[in-house]
């Protein structure tokens, strides 16, 4: 079963000074390297990432070991450049936020233990967070007076979640992906038509110049009356149509495939989402999360949203894939709650987000 955030316990007072300082944000729960600084008033003054697309890119997929090497090799420095982005020293930071799961556990513990040892030597607060969390926090980054009670769904490689957050700051699971995520159908699908890693981007990028409507791929929805994902079923649909093709497939079919492979998965999270706004009774949707970077996705939903009267916010670009400036804020919006982590905390790959 996964894991859910443990009981945070106050680390001995004569450890922790006083903060006053910015967040320091950490994050490393796959194959980004990130480090991001937020001031007092929550303002990001700096979102380093270093990427390891070219490290994984001839595998097709990320390598949990050479993820870890790469965090190892260059976490240091990456947290420097944000630093020094933020024109801050050392003596200025007055806490930090480090993903603590869920993610790959090598990688996260690599975060974790240079978020621990940096904690410790400036003797200031550590609060351990979930890469849903700072997924969900990214949603008010750009505008803080977006509703705090709101649909909320997370869409990334590894997660489709659909939660109903509330002004106490609480989570309400209203439904999730039974197998694959949308983001893991996207890789996965544009790994069957051969192209590059990452595979979501790439596959977006083709789809723009295909007709969305010309190959209907089938839509899932498991239960009508749930709030449920299943995307298991449309990446067989895809495998069997192209080997019906046989690869002999043109460039303007390819074009077309990928749209309409794309437009059932995209499809399916509008309806989803906007289903969950109406059941949960609420008048704002978020949409977060790596997926939530994607064109037609992004159009599909200003339109709905539009149509329909409900504010939407998604985040920009820059903070819908991992970052750290996420991961930053949803760290200052614990503290702010008097959450802190004690420096024995372990990384938890299986993490989840504590629901009522």
């Amino acid at each position: 079963m996964p894991s859910q955030i443990p009981p945070r316990k106050t680390a001995p007072a004569h450890h922790i000074r006083q903060s006053h300082g910015s967040v320091l944000g950490l994050e490393t729960s796959c194959d980004e390297t990130a480090a991001a600084i937020l001031d007092t008033q929550g303002r990001v003054l700096s979102n380093i990432i270093s990427s390891q697309h070219d490290v994984h890119r001839p595998f097709g997929g990320v390598v949990p070991e050479l993820a870890s090497r790469s965090h190892i090799q260059t976490i240091e420095a990456v947290t420097r450049s944000a630093l020094d982005h933020a024109r801050l020293q050392w003596p200025d930071i007055g806490s930090i936020a480090v993903t603590q799961g869920p993610g790959l556990a090598g990688a996260l513990l690599v975060g974790l233990s240079y978020a621990k040892g940096l904690a410790y030597a400036l003797r200031i607060p550590l609060v351990g967070v979930s890469h849903l969390e700072g997924h969900i926090a990214s949603a008010w980054m750009d505008d803080p007076s977006f509703p705090t009670t709101c649909a909320v769904l997370v869409v990334s490689g590894g997660h489709t979640h659909l939660y109903r957050t509330s002004l106490d700051g609480h989570y309400h699971l209203l439904g999730r992906t039974w197998d694959d995520a949308a983001g893991e159908a996207f890789d996965k699908g544009a790994q069957m038509l051969g192209l590059d890693h990452p595979g979501g981007p790439a596959l977006d990028r083709l789809a723009q110049s295909g007709d969305p409507h010309r190959i209907r791929f089938p839509r899932s929805y498991v239960n009508r009356a749930g709030l449920d994902f299943s995307f298991s079923g449309l990446k067989t649909s895809l495998l069997y149509y192209l080997q019906d093709r046989k690869g002999h497939a043109t460039a303007p079919e390819q074009a077309d495939i990928a749209a309409g492979y794309q437009e059932a998965i995209v499809e399916v999270l509008v309806n989803r989402a906007f289903q969950a706004v109406h059941e949960s009774g609420v008048t704002a949707l978020a949409v977060v999360g790596g997926v939530s970077a994607n064109s037609r996705l992004r159009a599909l939903l200003a339109e709905r949203a539009a149509a329909e009267g409900i504010q939407l916010s998604l985040p920009a670009l820059d903070y819908c894939t991992d970052n750290a400036a996420m991961i930053a804020a949803a760290g200052r919006m614990a503290l702010m709650r008097g959450r802190v982590t004690p420096l024995d905390c372990e990384a938890i790959s299986d993490l989840e987000l504590p629901v009522c």
